[in-house]
């Protein structure tokens, strides 16, 4: 069972988002900072495991085929900066589908729990938005982290609204990695 398990929102937390969706390898531009928290998990022993929506797919901004490249280069890309990126779950639906996999629903999560027999109680979650936090919280994750690298606005008051809080907040997924290796020496 791994218990060691970071799971990471994309857009805002990995690279930067944009309102126009990312939809190729040139429009991905990674945040500072981004490559060297991913490897510092990666050294330290833990699973970082991407869950992220991309409605893009469903609005036909991009294809699957496209969204596999741009997964393959940012993975390529954590490995030449020594980390590792063990999985990318990500939901292709729009908000409105009802699906289960978008989050803040618990799917991805949930999706990777099997494939990966992860120790929900012992993971964490790290994300820019109130439904990255909720997404956690809903799955079990032991914590969430709530960055501040993202495009959303007022996300701490709109997490108060909804009984929410994140267990931290860093500025970006640089300083989140720190806190969270403070907790495991």
């Amino acid at each position: 069972m791994l218990e060691k398990v970071v799971f990471l929102d994309r857009d805002g937390v990995i690279n930067f988002d944009s309102p126009d969706y990312i939809k190729s390898c040139a429009e991905f531009e990674f945040i500072p900072g981004s490559l060297e928290a991913i490897r510092r998990l990666t050294t330290n022993g833990f699973t970082s495991i991407v869950v992220t929506n991309q409605s893009a797919l469903a609005r036909k901004l991009i294809s699957a085929a496209e969204l596999d490249r741009i997964h393959a280069m940012m993975k390529r890309a954590v490995v030449s900066a020594a980390g590792r990126i063990t999985d990318v779950f990500y939901c292709p639906h729009l908000p409105g589908d009802g699906c289960d996999c978008r989050k803040p629903a618990p799917g991805l999560i949930y999706q990777a729990q099997r494939k990966y027999d992860i120790d929900l109680a012992a993971a964490v979650m790290v994300g820019d938005s109130a439904k990255d936090i909720e997404c956690a919280r809903r799955a079990g994750v032991h914590q969430a982290v709530l960055v501040q690298s993202g495009t959303a606005h007022d996300v701490e008051r709109q997490l108060r609204a909804r009984r929410m809080v994140p267990d931290y907040v860093a500025d970006d997924l640089l300083g989140a990695v720190k806190w969270i290796l403070q907790g495991f020496r």
